[in-house]
């Protein structure tokens, strides 16, 4: 996206998503399900990374950036949560195709909106555009622009060969990733174990499993409140910047994420994991999720904040390369729900979960420890943050 702007390619995978959900809706057998649900889940999570990059674009580095993008966090995070409350809702008044119809009645109603309110918001491609447009004006118009002709061996590169490198060489990415990845995983594999907890120790219908949910969805309410206090302690960082006086220090993203993570995250899966019998009220492990959600927002919010603006331009391309992980966690971690929580028991299989997350929550504290080297070592991060300086390196 870096190179050919976002406009025309959102609208037509756009489309390509509705048209693959129409046979879902109609579908007379599990094989059309599964087919057209895997091409529909690629276009979705093409969307959701072609989302963050306009974000990035969007807004300069500052106060606005920051609340688009936990914005657009909760927006995703909560969507994901919420789903099972809505399809609970549809499935318990109709019938299971109604939860395809009324996507597509949704998603279709959306089509004129982003068709006249969506502009293209990559900086190299309005420049190019307008470079063009200069040509062919009489008046004197000094427009530079780095147009490529590109051809299909370069779109390649540019579209798989960057974020796989950056997945594969830079340690921010990887690692960043398996923690959102763990996040998304986490809010996908709710959807099938809450289903069985309170079910089997609540006698809990589906209906009322579904509405368990909103817990989550509070806890990561909570927490795009929280990131307004997380956005003051980024920007007061300014104050003692050694590196570059005056800027925010990066690693200050991450400062909420920390206690979020390690109490949030970890802690609220050892607390739903252990209260997670029949004789405790049913309230107990629903504030457990609550926590849960509090901090897989926190730790996402961090993590995408942290790329787009370490990243900058290539952000999409970093971004790319973590929702590999996050698709490939969010495809597989629930397939392995049920039998986990049937083989480990409902205390066990959280717990293992909590314990994963506990790895996971000591990334941030690497990187406020050795951010600065990092940094200093990535060439896409000094590239993108000091621009023409290292434009000779070959990304």
């Amino acid at each position: 996206m870096e190179n050919f702007g976002v406009r025309r390619s959102y609208m037509a995978i756009y489309i390509v998503l509705i048209l693959f959900i129409v046979p879902q809706a109609a579908a007379q057998n599990f094989a059309t399900l599964i087919v057209t649900r895997v091409i529909a889940g690629a276009c979705s999570g093409v969307l959701a990374n072609i989302t963050s990059g306009i974000v990035s674009d969007v807004w300069r580095p500052g106060r606005a950036k920051s609340f688009g993008t936990s914005l657009y966090i909760f927006a995703l995070l909560a969507g994901l949560s919420m789903g099972p409350v809505f399809g609970s809702l549809t499935v318990h008044h109709t019938t299971w195709r109604w939860i395809f119809i009324a996507q597509i009645i949704f998603y279709s109603a959306l089509i004129p909106v982003l068709f006249f309110l969506l502009p293209e918001v990559r900086p190299d491609v309005i420049l190019a555009h307008y470079s063009e447009t200069a040509k062919n004006d009489s008046r004197s118009v000094d427009i530079k622009a780095h147009k490529k002709n590109i051809d299909l061996k370069e779109i390649m590169k540019e579209t798989l060969v960057r974020p796989t490198r950056m997945l594969c060489t830079e340690g921010v990415v990887l690692s960043f990733g398996l923690w959102s990845a763990f996040c998304i995983g986490t809010a996908f594999m709710f959807t099938q174990s809450i289903v069985q907890v309170y079910s089997r120790l609540h006698n809990w219908t589906y209906f009322g499993t579904g509405l368990v949910q909103s817990a989550v969805v509070i806890g990561e309410l909570l927490g795009l409140f929280a990131s307004l206090y997380q956005d003051r302690l980024y920007f007061r960082s300014a104050n003692n910047n050694s590196e570059n006086p005056g800027q925010p220090i990066p690693e200050a993203r991450l400062y909420l994420s920390i206690p979020a993570s390690f109490i949030g995250l970890m802690g609220g899966l050892f607390f739903f994991a252990w209260t997670s019998y029949s004789d405790i009220p049913w309230l107990v492990p629903s504030i457990a999720l609550g926590f849960v959600g509090f901090g897989m927002f926190c730790s996402t919010a961090a993590v995408t904040t942290y790329v787009v603006d370490a990243y900058a331009k290539y952000a999409a391309s970093a971004v790319a390369g973590m929702a590999f992980l996050e698709n490939f966690m969010a495809a597989f971690l629930p397939l392995a729900t049920q039998s986990m929580y049937r083989t480990l028991g409902f205390q066990w299989a959280s717990s293992l979960l909590g314990f994963v997350a506990l790895a996971l929550s000591c990334i941030p504290l690497v990187l406020l420890r050795y951010g600065r080297s990092i940094r200093a070592k990535s060439p896409f991060m000094r590239q993108a943050g000091y621009g023409e300086e290292y434009e000779g390196i070959s990304l």
